[in-house]
């Protein structure tokens, strides 16, 4: 049984994982399986709600003003996803399912994200060459 504040993280995840899918072409892919978590809790409303916050997303996105509206979007449906989860112990498994692999567990070791990292050049006159990962730079000819 997971504890509070797993869940708490998973309704974080799951949240916003479904604001980033309203504003995107792949809405309608997953559409039916993110009502399908409310079914026993009118989700002809849930679908009229989703409808309304993806068109405010969309809005906002085409004035360049979506960052404040995410976030509040975010904050509200992670409070209702809790809400479910509460009252359907049940839809854990399911949003699980609509998220995916968690961040970190997909790949193989070499390809798991397992930190952070912070990168700054400061350059007079050369070239900076940064990355995250593999890198490889060829100068002048190749024999």
């Amino acid at each position: 049984m997971e504890t509070s504040v797993e869940l708490a993280g998973l309704a974080s995840a799951a949240a916003a994982r479904l604001i980033d899918l309203l504003a995107t072409d792949g809405w309608g892919a997953v559409k039916s399986s993110v009502l399908a978590l409310w079914r026993t809790a009118h989700p002809e409303r849930v679908e009229e709600e989703l409808g309304d916050a993806r068109d405010e997303l969309l809005q906002a996105r085409r004035t360049g003003d979506d960052g404040e509206l995410q976030g509040l979007l975010i904050a509200e449906w992670q409070a209702r996803i809790i809400r479910l989860m509460a009252t359907r112990p049940d839809a854990v498994d399911e949003l699980r399912a609509l998220l995916g692999p968690e961040p970190g567990t997909a790949g193989t070791p070499e390809q798991r994200i397992t930190g952070s990292m912070t990168l700054e050049a400061h350059v007079s006159g050369g070239d900076a060459f940064l990355a995250g990962r593999d890198m490889t730079v060829t100068r002048g000819e190749q024999a």
